[in-house]
């Protein structure tokens, strides 16, 4: 089963919102509290997810396979550095290429856009996430976060481009 990366249009709500909940209520279990898991309601997801879809800035891919968006994520280049704001992938599909997929195909575009490196953050206690991202080339560079949006401390994680 291939896997399509292409761009998001307002029509991918409902497949991101199922990819982004699934993350949050299944994949975050164990590694968030469970009052910022269940803080992520139905309502504020998709006020979220509306936001990103028409903000100009930046570019969001889905994954899809077989016509089912299984993926997402989104960056932009900004001033020259280049940065991956969101990677999420269904719980269903965890392994199956569609994370490497999404973060080759943002790298390659970050490149092609000028920056000669990235950053991302992932949530410090995301364990399984972080050796995802180190096993392909992103470490982390000391920097930390708690946005008041989600209330956990973030690490930053950046790829530097030879």
């Amino acid at each position: 089963m291939n896997v399509e990366v292409r761009p998001a249009t307002p029509d991918d709500l409902s497949g991101v919102l199922g990819v982004f909940l699934g993350c949050w209520r299944e994949s975050y279990r164990g590694i968030l509290p469970a009052s910022a898991i269940d803080a992520m309601t139905d309502e504020r997801a998709e006020a979220l997810w509306r936001r990103v879809l028409a903000d100009p800035v930046g570019e969001l891919l889905v994954a899809e396979r077989d016509g089912e968006v299984v993926g997402l994520t989104r960056y932009a280049v900004s001033d020259g550095e280049g940065a991956v704001h969101s990677l999420y992938v269904s719980p269903r599909t965890h392994g199956g290429g569609v994370g490497t997929a999404l973060l080759s195909t943002a790298a390659e575009a970050l490149r092609a856009a000028g920056a000669d490196a990235a950053t991302l953050w992932v949530f410090a206690a995301n364990a399984p996430s972080i050796g995802f991202y180190e096993s392909r080339g992103w470490q982390a560079d000391g920097a930390t976060r708690t946005q008041p949006d989600f209330g956990e401390p973030e690490q930053r994680m950046r790829r530097e481009w030879a």
